[in-house]
This record gives structure tokens, C-alpha cells and sequence, in this order.
């Protein structure tokens, strides 16, 4: 058997490391949990030094699983994106926490750039929006608040969290991919690098910032000593990036919706790169042989969360597992419509002040009721969005889908109906790991380029649509439901 690939999957509250056969199969996992750090309201942080020993022990307890590190062909590293990392070059030891993409507070900055007519040039140029989500911001924050920081002039670097585990991982190599960099409010991504306008607007001198790369080549070695002999990095991607390369997203149209916490859907948008007019984000899907490949991206706040939520709060189920059961039961939604703005409403909204509400209840409502209306809440948000990826020109070609809610089938089923699209669920879900370890294979000349590298995706199971006669109907409640919701938050305004 060819050697296998190792994949580091670094996510917000674990870190792990996976072992694949070229062939696509998972040959071993180790995972450990991440401490979440709320120093304060909107704040949210991670130890780096933390992340840096964790990701070891899981990379060191997959290399023994196979009998040394002689044995491993290769290193594919996905994270989650948008995190910022400070770390002094010479020890490669963080000098401060890391800022997590969920963090908020830079939210009165960003409101402050988009009152002075910022955004325009910032979305021109980067395909985001101004908002406290990507890293820029983060980053001009700590220089400006962290003594610590500026103490350490040009021995500071500052990245993201892949291009910190690279640095530590090789003894200095300071790059970052295509894709993370694209988060980060501060490239160019029609161009390709670094844009001195938006540094100078975010206050980030380009000294600190790593060299933009490809996603799959040759990117350096591990230090021999941290596995018993040196390793050749060779793929590298953000998360939902990933993901979509592990569901063999590739050509234009085709689309993957990730349903975990929130929603993250990107559609490939082939090599030209995407200017939405309704909000939504344009990033770069890959970059291989210096050749960029864009995406559409929507990102939904409440998916999975608002299960949880029921479950936790409202205690109107015991597990996750009694949802598909539960919508099944009854035949509708028993006229009850849920907007799950629990933590306010993503695109095509961005509406973070908006607040959820549940309608149409009634004495004849039941747990039952609740609950379908919770799951078609997914499907309808997911309806929005393709929707407003088709007036921006994207149109889904089909919908694969992973995350931990897929499992539910009554809501595969769902989403196929209410979209009217065909639904693909891969039998191996860790579609985030899986793209990494393509890219890694194809970086390191396992195969020819990614189309070929998609064998590993394996199989799949198809929902198809079937005629929903209560779709129309459907679909006007929740457009009733989401309006109330945004007056009544406009009213409180």
C-alpha cells in the first residue's frame, strides 16, 4: 500500500490528526479539545501554545500508529479560518492569545470604516464586507492594544492559524495559503497579494504578514526532531475550503453546504472572480500552480445550534437523534414557523441585532410542530440563499452536504424537496480532513491534480427532490415570519 497521508484538521474546539489511504479510506484518528477562553462579552480567545502542544500529541500518536514517521508520504493542514495568531520568530512561542474568528470586538471599528465609505473599496478588492468575522481588523486591534506586541518589533510575526502550526512545525517557514490569506480582509484576491491599501486602512505593516502560496506543493519539512525524521508539508486550505475540495466541488455551479453550529455554503465559481450584489462573501476556493479558483460563499449563524438549543434550553428533546423522528409524525408544521435568529440572522440578512421568534402557535401545537418547524427553518435559510446566489449569477448545480446535522435524513430529504436540487451526502462526512489530504496528495505528486485526487471522495447517498405541495404555502409563512422579525428589530433600533 502507498504510504499515507497525514491531515492536521484544526478546528475552533478541537484539534485532531487523521491518517488517509490514498485511496480515500481514514486509517486513524486522535483528538483532543481546545480550551475556549470569553475574557469578555464578545470576546472570545485560544491559547496558541495550547493549540501548538495539542496538535503535536494528536500528529505524534497517528505517526506511531503507523510505525514512524518514514512511513507517512506527506502533511495536508485545513483550519479554522480567520483566527489570528501572534508569535515571536525566534522561539516560534505566542506572545499573546489568539483571536478567534467568533470574536466581536472589533464590531464598533468596522461600523466606524463603513460609516467613512470604506466598504465599497474593501469588498471590491477582497470580495468580504467589513466586519469584526475576518481577520484584518483583529489584527490592527492587537497592535494598537498589546504593548507586548510592539515590544517585540521585527521579531513579532502574525498569521493565521495554519501559517503558525507551518512556522512551528517546519522551524520558521512563514507562509500562509491563498484561501486563509483571502480571509482576511487584506489581500487582493483577483491580484494574489497583499494590498498596501487596505494594510495602511487596517493598520498591519506587511512585515509581520507571511508570503502567500499556493494550497497544494512543496512548502517545507518538519523539523526531524518532532516525529523522528522530517516530513514534507504539502497541502494547505481553510476549513470550508476544505470541505468543499473534499466534495469534489470543482467546476462551476457545483455546491457544498457544511451543517454543523451555523451553515457555511460555497458554490465554485470557476477562475473569475465573483462580485456579489446582495452580500454575499467572494474568497478563493484553491490556488495551484499559481492558478486561483473562486467561490460564492453565504454563511448561515443558527443551523445545528438551534437543535442544541432545544434541547438544552427548552428541553423539548432528549438527543438530536429524535428530531427526524419527530418531524416525520405529524404532516406539517402545524402552521408554526420558526426563525432561529438566536444569535441574529446571517446572509442574505446580516442582521447580528435580529432576534428569533417562534409564530402561528396555537393549543394544537405540539413538541412535534416545534421541532419540523426548527429543521424546515435550515431548509428555508438554505432556500434563501440560493436564491440570492442565483441573482448574483451562481446557480447551484446540486447541493452536497456534510456536518453533523446530515445525518438527520427527514432533513436531506427536505432540503432536496424545498430546493428542488438533487442532495449528496458522502458516506464519509469528514469532508473538511478529506479535502486536505487532496490537496496534500496532490502536492505531493500522489496525483496529477485535484479532479484526479476526488477518487478519494468515494460514494455518496442521492436525495431526490419529490413534489411538496405545501412548499408554496411554506415559503410564505417564512416570509411573513423573517419580516417580523427584521421590523421588530428595526424597532428596537
Amino acid at each position: 500500500m502507498t504510504q499515507p497521508i497525514l491531515v492536521i484538521d484544526e478546528g475552533t474546539t478541537s484539534t485532531r490528526a487523521m491518517l488517509f489511504a490514498p485511496d480515500g479510506a481514514c486509517l486513524g484518528t486522535a483528538q483532543r479539545p481546545l480550551t475556549q477562553h470569553y475574557p469578555a462579552p464578545g470576546r472570545v480567545e485560544h491559547d496558541a501554545n495550547e493549540i501548538w502542544a495539542l496538535t503535536l500529541e494528536c500528529a505524534r500518536e497517528m505517526v506511531a500508529k503507523v510505525g514512524g514517521a518514514d512511513r507517512i508520504a506527506c502533511i495536508g493542514i485545513t483550519n479554522q479560518r480567520e483566527t489570528v495568531v501572534f508569535w515571536d520568530r525566534r522561539t516560534g512561542e505566542a506572545v499573546a492569545p489568539a483571536i478567534v474568528w467568533q470574536d466581536r470586538r472589533t464590531a464598533e471599528t468596522c461600523h466606524d470604516l463603513i460609516v467613512a465609505g470604506h466598504e465599497p473599496m474593501v469588498q471590491d478588492r477582497t470580495g468580504l464586507l467589513l466586519d469584526p468575522y475576518f481577520s484584518g481588523s483583529k489584527m490592527g486591534w492587537a497592535l494598537g492594544q498589546w504593548p507586548q506586541l510592539k515590544e517585540l518589533g521585527d521579531h513579532l510575526a502574525v498569521g493565521t492559524v495554519e501559517s503558525y502550526l507551518v512556522y512551528r512545525l517546519t522551524g520558521g517557514v512563514h507562509i500562509t495559503d491563498a484561501t486563509n490569506a483571502s480571509r482576511t480582509a487584506l489581500m487582493a484576491i483577483e491580484q494574489g497579494g497583499w494590498d498596501a491599501e487596505l494594510l495602511d486602512l487596517f493598520g498591519v505593516p506587511a512585515a509581520l504578514l507571511p508570503e502567500i502560496t499556493d494550497c497544494a506543493g512543496q512548502f517545507g519539512t518538519t523539523q526531524p526532531d518532532l516525529f523522528g525524521t522530517a516530513i514534507p508539508i504539502t497541502g494547505l486550505a481553510g476549513d470550508q475550503q476544505a470541505a468543499s475540495i473534499g466534495q469534489a466541488c470543482l467546476s462551476p455551479g457545483q455546491t457544498k453546504a457544511t451543517y454543523g453550529t451555523g451553515a457555511f455554503i460555497l458554490t465554485h465559481c470557476g477562475q473569475d472572480m465573483p462580485r456579489s450584489k446582495h452580500r454575499l462573501l467572494g474568497t478563493i476556493a484553491s490556488q495551484i500552480g499559481g492558478q486561483r479558483c473562486f467561490a460564492l460563499e453565504g454563511s448561515v449563524f443558527v443551523a445545528g445550534s438551534v437543535v442544541k438549543w432545544l434541547r438544552d434550553e427548552l428541553g423539548i428533546i432528549d438527543n438530536a437523534d429524535e428530531t427526524a423522528g419527530l418531524a416525520a409524525s405529524v404532516p406539517n408544521n402545524g402552521g408554526v414557523s420558526f426563525v432561529p435568529a438566536l444569535s441574529g440572522l446571517g446572509a442574505p440578512y446580516w442582521r447580528p441585532d435580529a432576534r428569533g421568534a417562534i409564530t402561528g402557535l396555537s393549543f394544537s401545537t405540539g413538541r412535534a410542530h416545534i421541532v419540523r418547524a426548527a429543521l424546515e427553518a435550515v431548509t428555508h435559510q438554505s432556500l434563501d440563499l440560493k436564491a440570492t446566489f442565483a441573482a448574483d449569477g451562481a446557480i447551484w448545480a446540486d447541493l452536497r452536504i456534510d456536518g453533523g446535522m446530515v445525518s438527520n435524513d427527514w432533513l436531506a430529504q427536505d432540503l432536496a424537496d424545498m430546493l428542488d436540487l438533487c442532495v449528496e451526502r458522502p458516506h464519509f462526512i469528514e469532508t473538511t480532513a478529506l479535502g486536505a489530504a487532496m490537496l496534500a496528495g496532490v502536492g505531493a505528486g500522489l496525483f496529477t491534480d485535484l479532479q484526479a485526487a476526488s477518487a478519494m471522495r468515494k460514494n455518496a447517498t442521492a436525495f431526490h427532490p419529490k413534489p411538496n405541495p405545501a412548499a408554496a404555502g411554506r415559503c410564505r409563512a417564512w416570509e411573513v415570519a423573517v419580516s417580523a422579525v427584521l421590523q421588530a428589530s428595526g424597532n428596537r433600533d
